[in-house]
């Protein structure tokens, strides 16, 4: 025991901490928790404040901001009001018109604590943060179905507008909104707001729309539908995307399934249903021709705001300006509605166009089909999934050619019989062969085996990254590669494929294509936006592509010519394996094709143009040659009209780009000899410093024969030629009146004249290419004289006499009328 005074003690204790001392633990312990209350108070009072500081700059909810439709409006490339999105088309509802069957469905899948909660469930947030944080992404809200009404009625959508004022501001009004209505009453008001795609508002006008009933009358199937669209009415489209809409019903089902407020019996019922069988047609009376004369458009400006602001274009109340030309746009649509029948031969053809600014990226008008009555129709500009055809051939071939390989416009390609690697055989549209080609004579030709060949020479992977650099990423076996077979043909829009053609055009800056260019919100933000560029290709490959295509317009594609105008382009057409021939009943010889395309454009615009039928299969629905001439026709309607205005302007070679003469043919390339033929010499493009610098020695000068002489002989009514004998390497060759008679070795030949007459012997020596000089005996037979002269002609009398050359291309011969896949 210790004893003595205090300070005794002090001392002790000193000099012996760890004697007689109770543990301090709880000491401590009490200090943090009172600390940690103290701080959790403080945050508590400042939250209250920061909270009640929110809510008194919240703005007031009036009964119009709760039933009114908050608009959109959008305006063209000028601020011109082209159309409201939203306010129309709703019938509202009472609160007691809302069939059980669907307020159970929307609770289930929306708000299942609805009937309990004051406005603002704090389990639905706490619930909400753990499985975002499990998931480690945004995956669930916290919002009520109040909040839901609140900001559809006051507030911004956007996500970035999410921020703490404005979620206090939310929750306060919530709350206000839960002491002034009816859970009932709300419960409506939500309803009457909502969007359910095609443009329809409202779940009464849901009803009547999509199923032709009144909302009492909803089957379980088609509440639970209606309940599952508003989440992206646009992606759950269930008559452009019915399998989408008919997963997320039944995602509506099975929850109402595990919340027991369905029976399994009522559950396998519903979902035994398909979408598509419980869906009305559209009939929207009310459409007005600009409605519809824009809605591709819209529908593409509709995304692009979704994609880029997450903001829905049909309940924030936005101010969307585009750069729609609407001039251009009313002139599309008349082009392709035809309604004098002068350019598609019935109304069930089917086309799509997209016009693009080649120096900024912007669309300029769209076409996403023809004869269409309803709004939100199908826009084939940005959903056709079908082949380009040869249009991908400066793209997937040629381009990454020149790109890579350095190849000139006038590099040697051979036209032959050849097959893909796996030994299967790849066709030309007119099953024939060309032989030896320029690049630039192989693609104007749309040869199908000499893009082949190149694709090869690239390499897949190298091409494949070509395409990239312009958004264009084919898929093959379900993932993105290419395969040969690419090499004439793959799938892209209508968009993407004027938007790369657009990229040739402008010396190979690529802009991501888009409609909007600036947003106004409803709190009056502003978000302006540009396209996003890179430089895709260099200036060269662009260039000597422009300059290739030019050849295209009016000689390979007639319908595509326009006078005084610079401009270059491509066709495409698509064909039809053997068997599906026989399947549709169509005689294999027939020209008979699935798609059409042309993609054709100006320093200023490109355009992409698509024509078939929706069902290509179903007989009758087959493409003629002269309708495969309709997307040409569409180009040159609509480049016209675009370029009325605008100067008339070439494009100006790079200094990455050098001019230079070739003998064609020669591999590798040659410059021409002084003895080369007019018809075997071509001005074609190079990458600065790749043009050639050796002159070719195919095309020579041979000594001439000696002692060439000829005697005419009355009695066999002959003419007897003779000559000298061989002293260099080659064949003789006598021709009479300029036709070969005699090819070869000896040295005399009897030529038959039985009647009076001029005849002209013409002997020379050849050794392939080469050939000497003709020496040339003139016989003038009368009755009473015979005249005999010898002379020597001139090299231009040699070129002119020469014959063809059986192994090179005649220039007269081929012109391309159509083309088709013949891959795989």
């Amino acid at each position: 025991m210790v004893t003595g005074s205090r300070v005794e003690r002090k001392k002790y204790h000193q000099k012996h901490p760890h004697k007689g001392c109770k543990p301090n633990y709880m000491t401590w312990l009490k200090r943090l928790v009172i600390i940690g209350l103290s701080l959790g108070l403080v945050a508590l009072i400042a939250g209250a404040s920061l909270f009640t500081y929110y809510a008194m700059s919240a703005p007031e909810i009036t009964q119009d901001d709760l039933t009114g439709q908050v608009s959109s409006k959008v305006f063209d490339n000028q601020g011109n009001l082209v159309k409201t999105l939203g306010g129309k088309n709703r019938d509202l509802m009472t609160a007691d018109e809302v069939p059980e069957v669907l307020k159970q469905a929307v609770l289930a899948i929306e708000d299942a604590r609805f009937m309990e909660h004051k406005g603002v469930d704090p389990i639905r947030i706490v619930g909400a943060a753990l499985a975002n944080l499990r998931a480690g992404d945004i995956r669930q809200g916290g919002s009520t179905i109040t909040q839901q009404l609140v900001k559809l009625s006051v507030f911004s959508t956007k996500f970035e507008d999410q921020t703490l004022e404005r979620k206090a501001q939310e929750a306060w009004l919530s709350l206000k909104l839960e002491q002034d209505y009816s859970k009932e009453e709300i419960f409506s008001l939500y309803l009457n707001k909502l969007f359910y795609s095609n443009n329809v508002y409202g779940a009464k006008t849901a009803a009547r729309t999509f199923f032709d009933k009144e909302l009492k009358d909803l089957t379980l199937a088609e509440a639970a539908l209606l309940a599952g669209l508003p989440q992206a009415p646009t992606q759950y489209d269930p008559y452009l995307y019915p399998e989408v809409a008919q997963e997320r019903r039944d995602t509506v089902l099975q929850v109402m399934l595990n919340r027991q407020m369905i029976s399994q019996s009522q559950y396998d019922e519903a979902i035994g249903i398909p979408v598509s069988s419980m869906l009305t047609a559209l009939n929207d009376d009310t459409l007005s021709e600009m409605d519809l004369m824009v809605d591709a458009y819209i529908d593409v400006v509709a995304q692009e705001v979704q994609d880029k602001m997450n903001l829905n274009v049909y309940t924030d109340g936005l101010e969307i300006y585009t750069n729609l030309d609407l001039e251009a746009q009313k002139y599309l649509y008349q082009t392709v509605q035809d309604a004098s029948g002068n350019i598609f031969p019935n109304d069930e053809m089917q086309t799509a166009v997209s016009i693009i600014n080649v120096d900024n990226g912007q669309l300029t008008a769209l076409s996403g089909g023809r004869n269409q009555e309803v709004a939100m129709g199908l826009n084939r500009t940005t959903t056709l999934n079908r082949s380009i055809g040869s249009t991908m051939k400066p793209l997937a071939d040629y381009g990454p050619a020149i790109e890579y390989l350095n190849y000139s416009t006038g590099q040697t390609v051979v036209d032959e019989p050849y097959t893909y690697t796996s030994g299967d055989e790849i066709y030309n549209y007119d099953r024939g062969y060309k032989g030896k080609q320029t690049l630039r004579e192989a693609l104007v030709g749309s040869r199908n085996i000499p893009a082949l060949k190149l694709l090869q020479e690239v390499g897949l992977d190298k091409s494949y990254s070509f395409l990239q650099k312009m958004d264009i990423n084919i898929k093959n076996n379900n993932q993105r590669e290419l395969v040969e077979s690419n090499a004439i043909g793959g799938e892209m829009t209508p968009i993407q494929l004027s938007a790369a053609y657009a990229t040739i055009a402008n010396y190979g800056n690529y802009h991501k294509p888009y409609t909007v260019n600036k947003v106004v919100t409803q709190a009056g933000t502003i978000q302006e936006f540009q396209a996003e560029s890179r430089q895709a290709m260099k200036d060269s490959t662009a260039y000597m592509l422009v300059d290739i295509l030019k050849g295209v317009p009016g000689t390979f594609a007639e319908k595509a010519a326009v006078n005084g105008l610079y401009h270059a382009g491509k066709t495409g057409t698509t064909n039809y394996s053997t068997q599906q021939l026989s399947e549709i009943g169509i005689d294999p010889q027939s020209f008979a094709a699935p798609d059409a395309w042309y993609a054709g454009f100006t320093p200023q615009y490109a355009i992409a143009t698509w024509v078939g039928y929706d069902d290509p299969y179903k007989a009758g629905n087959q493409l003629s040659y002269q309708d495969s001439l309709i997307p040409q026709m569409i180009y040159s309607e609509m480049i016209q009209y675009l370029m009325q205005e605008v100067p008339v302007v070439d494009w100006q070679k790079p200094e990455s780009v050098e001019v230079a003469e070739i003998e064609k043919y020669t591999q590798p390339l040659l410059k021409p000899s002084p003895q080369t033929p007019a018809n075997m010499r071509s001005n074609e493009l190079f990458v600065k410093g790749s043009q050639p610098t050796q002159i070719s020695q195919v095309y020579k000068v041979l000594a001439s024969p000696t002692g060439f002489d000829a005697e005419y002989n009355e009695e066999t009514e002959e003419i007897e030629a003779k000559w000298d004998p061989l002293t260099i390497q080659g064949s003789f060759e006598l021709r009479l009146n300029g036709e070969i008679v005699y090819s070869g070795t000896e040295t005399e030949f009897k030529v038959p004249a039985p009647a009076p007459g001029y005849y002209e012997l013409g002997l020379r020596i050849v050794d392939g290419n080469s050939a000497s000089d003709q020496l040339i005996i003139n016989f003038d037979l009368t009755v009473e004289e015979t005249t005999t002269t010898t002379e020597e002609t001139t090299l231009e009398t040699i070129e002119s006499t020469l014959a063809p050359d059986p192994n090179q291309p005649d220039p007269e011969e081929g012109l391309n009328t159509f083309e088709s896949i013949d891959g795989p």
